[in-house]
């Protein structure tokens, strides 16, 4: 059994740093599709010691998640070196140069989930491109698609549809060639040589989280129409800023108010700690998101 494990750890340590050579940030998991090495603070600071602050990665120990994840083959080495009893590897969603989404398609809801996303598809108007896609030893399927470099895509689970979970920054997807306690993953004939394909942008609209009641007032620059826009700008805790921003410029856009709305929401933005840099950025991004020219 022991002999099984190593190959299988040094079989998945060979499909990770394969992921890596295509700028796909990785790290390893266990049997249980969970990252193999625990976490550094998960005894805490003992009962008389000070609260451990929120760390991911910080301490320059390994066994943050998520956020230990590297392209440095070096650093991929000494993952799996300190985890030799990983089979399989996560590849980190919302990372440059790929930002990548993962439409994780499920099977377990009793739900047929790519009816689901072809139905979304065609009420929406778009259409699913030809892009890497992932078998689960389950029967579902992962779809890898690349996002904006400056929009942050939420995980979510069957808010988007009823059997589709997105992952996106903060979140993983197992990588194609890990072994799990279930079975292999493995990408779908044709497909393992693409590169993830851009988002179409009318889905990528509904992955971003919906607008919630703001309790900051609108500057009066906002104007009647825009002024629940600019409040939902304004009351972004750090973290989802730009979020925030890019989901109220599309909205503008789309509405016909987002060429006298835009200072109002960059004026905002600079509010909650973006720069007036960031903020144009942002906003150009969703003008040409939604057909516009910024």
């Amino acid at each position: 059994m022991a002999t099984f494990d190593r190959q299988a750890t040094t079989l998945a340590l060979a499909h990770a740093l394969s992921a890596a050579e295509r700028g796909l940030a990785v790290i390893p998991l266990s049997r249980t599709k969970l990252p193999a090495l625990r976490s550094p603070h998960r005894d805490g600071p003992g009962p008389t010691g000070p609260p451990c602050p929120p760390c991911h990665g910080e301490c320059g120990r390994l066994g943050h998640g998520v956020y230990d994840a590297s392209t440095d083959p070096a650093r991929i080495r000494r993952l799996f070196a300190a985890a030799p009893w990983a089979t399989g590897y996560g590849i980190a969603c919302g990372l440059p140069p790929h930002h990548l989404i993962g439409v994780d398609l499920d099977t377990k809801t009793g739900t047929d989930a790519s009816t689901v996303l072809r139905e979304l598809a065609l009420r929406h108007l778009f259409t699913i491109p030809a892009t890497v896609v992932v078998l689960t030893p389950s029967g579902g399927r992962h779809l890898w698609l690349s996002g904006p470099p400056d929009v942050v895509v939420p995980n979510s689970a069957g808010r988007l549809a009823p059997g589709i979970d997105i992952r996106g920054a903060g979140g993983y997807l197992v990588g194609p060639g890990s072994r799990t306690g279930h079975g292999v993953y493995a990408t779908a004939p044709g497909t393992a040589q693409l590169a993830p394909a851009p988002c179409p942008r009318a889905l990528l609209r509904l992955l971003l989280p919906p607008p919630r009641t703001s309790r900051h007032p609108a500057p009066p620059s906002a104007g009647r129409h825009g002024q629940g826009l600019v409040r939902f700008v304004l009351d972004a805790h750090e973290g989802q800023r730009n979020t925030r921003l890019f989901w109220a410029a599309c909205r503008a856009y789309e509405h016909g108010i987002g060429p006298s709305l835009v200072d109002a929401l960059i004026d905002a933005a600079l509010h909650t700690g973006l720069t007036e840099r960031e903020a144009r950025a942002t906003t150009a991004s969703a003008a040409r998101l939604t057909g516009h020219h910024p």
